[in-house]
């Protein structure tokens, strides 16, 4: 489980792609150390497995399935990737509770300045609608946002300076896709109403 607050970027090193699925090293300034073989580290919003590790680099395994389902597939060298160590008992909560499930990819759709800080419009992915409403949380490319206003078929969330200067937010252009991740409570709140007589 993760908190959707970004501890540090990190850079694809290098990708080996082989028989349909990816082995992904990616360079960073977070400390590997107390962070085990086997572990999670959520890079991106993406859960991933970390299967070997440097002093200052880490390796993981992307299926497929992921590559073809999260924005994961479009990175190559250098790419930047937001990364967060998965909780520990005793962490602070400071975002909110982040499985590290993609659960669909969206798009951009504008970017504007407001004061010191940015509004982002996101579109909603088809079947997605109900999981979204002003003030709730919603995590993109991995980091913990509050929504604050929702259309028909697009969201907008305001991206504070910190968040923008610490996270790739803000490296991102109207017409990339973000990987977003809908609130647990929302997902449990949804599946409920459905079996409400």
């Amino acid at each position: 489980m993760f908190t959707g607050l970004v501890q540090a970027i990190g850079s694809v090193r290098r990708i080996d792609k082989e028989a349909g699925d990816w082995r992904i090293e990616i360079e960073t300034s977070l400390d590997l150390e107390p962070i085990l073989v086997g572990a999670s580290i959520c890079c991106s919003g993406c859960c991933l497995t970390v299967t070997e590790k440097t002093k200052d680099s880490f390796f993981v395994d992307v299926s497929a399935e992921s590559l073809g389902k999260t924005i994961i597939g479009s990175w190559s060298a250098m790419s930047r990737v937001n990364l967060e160590a998965s909780l520990k008992v005793g962490d602070e909560m400071g975002g909110h509770i982040v499985s590290g499930h993609v659960d669909a990819t969206a798009a951009i759709l504008g970017i504007a300045p407001e004061g010191d800080s940015h509004r982002v419009k996101v579109s909603i992915p088809s079947g997605f609608a109900q999981f979204i409403a002003p003030k709730g949380s919603i995590t993109i490319d991995g980091v913990s946002l509050t929504v604050n206003e929702v259309g028909d078929d697009s969201f907008g969330v305001n991206i504070i300076p910190h968040t923008w200067e610490c996270t790739t937010l803000g490296d991102r252009m109207v017409g990339d896709k973000v990987n977003l991740e809908i609130d647990t409570i929302a997902r449990y709140v949804a599946r409920q109403l459905e079996f409400k007589d």
